[in-house]
């Protein structure tokens, strides 16, 4: 009896890489760690106030930042089905790299707000389209069980040049104080250069259809019926909001006002954030660590309320507690992030539009971060920060617990009886659970 017969419930040994697929990965870790290499991460907060601008300007921009990332993700989604992942990466980088010398050109309001927009169409043209490309692209060389662990290594990666990066931007702008969006502009320039030398895609059953010359308005249609007749996908989706908004507004909105508040200066915050990206750097690279022994779906869910729990828990705590909880807030955020994708791509029925429904959950994660945003401001601007952290915490608790009533309701409504034998619709059910996208009657 083989190995893999033998351990039916045990993660199989991957196969060898073939050198194409080996060349695709690492190109997509370049492409990510140069796209996402943003310099001014840990500055922009104060950056932004030493250009004139108040507390309430700058998460106003926060909020429309949120809201233009839903809106120009329904097109571009789109787009991505239509001329193909890997173009939408290159479009996306040379947005990227303009988006990044607009604070140099305009040190602004509206300087910073057309930063933040163009970031906002950069980030929404390779948010779907990057996942889309290495799922397809492994899967086309037949490496489809390595997906998992390139999207760990790609964030992995990402996150390790921001920690050899970010501790140098203060000593940076001392030299040229717009060093840190300068070198973002230099970086996002390079992600362009990984995207022209990408292996390029075999077509989707769906696009060589003879349907392919219909308007993009068939994509969003196909789309809609997919999340209509795969509610593990819909339900795989709702499960994420909490990963992705958690993780923004912990690592970012509310990232330097938690420190500030605790009496943490400005000259720490690129260390604390340098150490936090460790964090998450290690647990990203090693998702699969989890895998093997409970189902992915129960993992997000645990890993959520494991975000949860360190966001209240940074109420509590005096300086040092509040760093090691931040670190491990992101320990937690590497490791739920790819179970995340993973999830969804699995529950992506095959032939349906992948980048667009990509885009439709982005759509949602960045709807609910422009509300966070907006009530983050109003709680900040009444001095409840430790409040805005408790009601996080709940709200992500009772957002989990209403999901498992969702997948319970579900999974019953599956093994009422029909046309179709008990035992085949047992097992689809319990491939649904765990993460694989259920066979759809």
């Amino acid at each position: 009896m083989s190995r893999r017969s033998a351990h039916p419930g045990k993660a199989v040994t991957p196969r060898p890489l073939a050198p194409r697929a080996r060349r695709i990965i690492r190109l997509n870790n370049a492409f990510q760690l140069l796209f996402n290499l943003l310099w001014w991460m840990p500055v922009f907060y104060a950056y932004q106030r030493q250009a004139g601008l108040s507390d309430g300007q700058i998460f106003g921009i926060q909020s429309i930042y949120y809201i233009a990332f839903c809106l120009f993700e329904i097109p571009t989604g789109l787009v991505a089905d239509r001329i193909g992942a890997r173009n939408c990466l290159r479009a996306g980088a040379v947005v990227m790299t303009a988006a990044n010398l607009a604070p140099l050109v305009t040190p602004t309001y509206t300087g910073f707000l057309a930063h933040f927009l163009a970031i906002a169409a950069g980030r929404s043209l390779t948010s779907g389209a990057a996942s889309a490309y290495l799922y397809d692209s492994l899967r086309a060389q037949g490496a489809g069980e390595h997906y998992l662990k390139a999207e760990g290594q790609a964030r992995a990666w990402g996150l390790g040049a921001k920690v050899l990066c970010w501790p140098l931007v203060g000593p940076l702008m001392d030299l040229a104080h717009g060093a840190p969006y300068a070198l973002s502009a230099v970086s996002a320039a390079g992600s362009l250069l990984c995207a022209l030398v990408l292996p390029s895609q075999a077509p989707s059953p769906r696009v060589a259809a003879p349907r392919r010359r219909l308007a993009a308005l068939h994509d969003a249609t196909a789309a809609l019926r997919t999340l209509r007749a795969t509610p593990w996908l819909a339900l795989v989706m709702v499960q994420g909001v909490a990963v992705f908004t958690l993780s923004r507004i912990g690592q970012v909105n509310l990232f330097q006002p938690v420190l500030l508040h605790h009496g943490i200066g400005e000259t720490s915050h690129g260390a604390v954030l340098a150490a936090m990206t460790v964090a998450e750097a290690v647990a990203s690279a090693r998702p699969q660590w989890l895998t093997t022994r409970l189902r992915p779906s129960v993992w997000v869910t645990l890993l959520s309320l494991a975000m949860a729990g360190t966001l209240a828990g940074l109420a509590l705590g005096g300086s040092w507690t509040v760093i090691a909880l931040l670190c491990l807030f992101a320990a937690v955020c590497g490791f739920a992030y790819p179970l995340q994708r993973k999830l969804v791509n699995d529950a992506i029925p095959h032939g349906a539009p992948r980048a667009t429904l990509l885009s439709v959950e982005s759509i949602v994660d960045r709807a609910v971060c422009a509300l966070a945003a907006v009530a983050a401001g109003a709680y900040l601007a009444g001095g409840r920060l430790d409040t805005l952290l408790w009601h996080s915490a709940l709200l992500t608790g009772a957002l989990m617990a209403v999901w498992h009533l969702a997948l319970r309701r579900s999974a019953r409504s599956r093994l009422r009886p029909g046309p179709r034998p008990f035992g085949r619709t047992a097992c689809v059910v319990q491939q649904g659970a765990g993460g694989t996208a259920p066979t759809v009657s």
